[in-house]
């Protein structure tokens, strides 16, 4: 079996009131985790504990370059911190879909802060935010 490289080039793609912003440009890095709760499903009888699964959950984590304006970083999150649940789509590499570049979906984000002036003399101005939501959906079809 051969070894894939894979570089990594994410999508991330955000749509809040505001409407369908593309924040690839300005991100360093991102990473989400998708699940479903665990809930427990023992029942008399049984001799060791049971699972199910729950409601589905996502959680992100993204750093980006700040920049300000319409359409921009600062003004992307404030959106999505001051107006309520989002969507995010973000993909590992380019916008095409495929077995090996999964998109995912994640609905019902929520954000709940993040640092809008982050500035140090000589250095580029970061943001790390972090969004959890509801659902999500993987898709490869292209």
């Amino acid at each position: 079996m051969a070894t894939t490289t894979f570089l990594s080039n994410a999508t991330i793609n955000v749509t809040g009131s505001a409407g369908a912003v593309d924040l690839s440009d300005q991100g360093t890095s991102c990473a989400i985790t998708v699940g479903k709760r665990s809930l427990p499903a023992t029942a008399f009888g049984d001799t060791g504990e049971r699972q199910t699964a729950g409601l589905m959950f996502w959680e992100c984590s993204v750093e980006l370059y700040l920049s300000y304006g319409a359409g921009e970083v600062e003004a992307t999150l404030y959106d999505l911190l001051n107006n309520g649940s989002f969507t995010m789509t973000v993909s590992p590499s380019g916008v095409s879909e495929s077995a090996s570049n999964p998109e995912y979906v994640l609905s019902n984000g929520f954000l709940e802060s993040f640092t809008p002036i982050n500035s140090s003399v000589g250095e580029l101005a970061m943001v790390t935010f972090s969004a959890s939501g509801g659902s999500w959906v993987r898709d490869i079809t292209p």
